[in-house]
């Protein structure tokens, strides 16, 4: 296994036995966590310290509100930086061939048709970062999420809720393997 760069994005590049290098698919959640984290490394590198300078410029340190406040900032953007670095590490060592192809899974849509009101509705199953319920985009670590992680279409989802129970039928899946393949052929 090797790691190349693409512009500056990682690539992980497998060899099989015949020597032929497969390209593992980037995951799109990728793009904006990289992106966090170089907006928080800029503030940190370049914001904060012009920052604690303005704020040294102003006297006595011990009763200096901007400087307490941007050495805190400076603490956060450390500690924010470094749950990135994580997460993008962990979900770089997600092995996407893995995930079921023929069932949901992580990155998979489904369009689900309500039992008793015979409603069509789309949901995305996504990383934590993503979750957007308006926009159907649900974890497949939430209660729901789980209950519609590894159906296949014709299956039947009981989804408990609170205060209720809905039956949901699989109409369709889209596996994170389906949309990677749609990508790379657009």
């Amino acid at each position: 296994m090797n790691i190349t760069l693409s512009g500056n994005k990682p690539i992980l590049t497998i060899s099989s036995n015949h020597g032929d290098e497969l390209a593992m698919k980037r995951l799109p959640i990728l793009d904006k966590l990289d992106k966090d984290l170089e907006d928080s490394q800029r503030e940190l590198q370049v914001d904060i310290p012009k920052a604690i300078l303005t704020a040294r410029e102003h006297g006595d340190l011990s009763e200096n509100a901007e400087f307490k406040a941007a050495k805190e900032r400076q603490m956060f953007l450390e500690s924010r930086i470094s749950l990135l670095q994580k997460r993008i590490s962990d979900i770089m060592s997600i092995n996407v061939n893995q995930i079921p192809k023929d069932r949901s899974g992580l990155g998979s849509t489904l369009k689900l048709k309500n039992l008793d009101t015979n409603e069509v509705t789309e949901y995305h199953l996504v990383f934590p970062e993503e979750v957007d319920p308006d926009k159907g985009k649900l974890s497949t670590a939430s209660p729901v999420g789980r209950a519609m992680v590894g159906k296949q279409e014709g299956d039947e989802i009981l989804v408990s809720l609170p205060d209720s129970k809905i039956e949901f039928e699989v109409l369709e899946v889209i596996s994170i393997h389906d949309k990677l393949d749609k990508d790379d052929s657009e």
